[in-house]
């Protein structure tokens, strides 16, 4: 039986914002396997994030050997996202894009 999927303390703060400036988000989390934790769709595009807490110290912040695996094996785009600034700056970023 596979346990409930974990989310970083800070996921549900930088899911609000993402909202707030009119992004949609579907959590992708209870994928597993190394599969980053959240969609963006912003200006068209449709952003892969994967959410690491900076409040833990950086070691905590590594990837794990399975989401090493996914973002190795991945050959589009993929974010790390560590706080609410980080999700903005990637938003500003695909929206020039446009």
């Amino acid at each position: 039986m596979r346990l409930k999927a974990k989310i970083d303390a800070n996921q549900p703060e930088i899911v609000k914002a993402l909202r707030q400036i009119g992004c949609s988000v579907q959590h992708l989390h209870q994928l597993g396997q190394g599969c980053p934790d959240i969609l963006i769709g912003v200006a068209g595009f449709n952003v892969l994030a994967e959410i690491k807490d900076s409040a833990k110290p950086p070691s905590a912040r590594n990837l794990t050997e399975d989401e090493q695996d996914w973002h190795d094996a991945w050959r589009g785009q993929v974010s790390i996202i560590t706080c609410v600034d980080d999700a903005l700056r990637v938003v500003r970023y695909f929206r020039e894009q446009r």
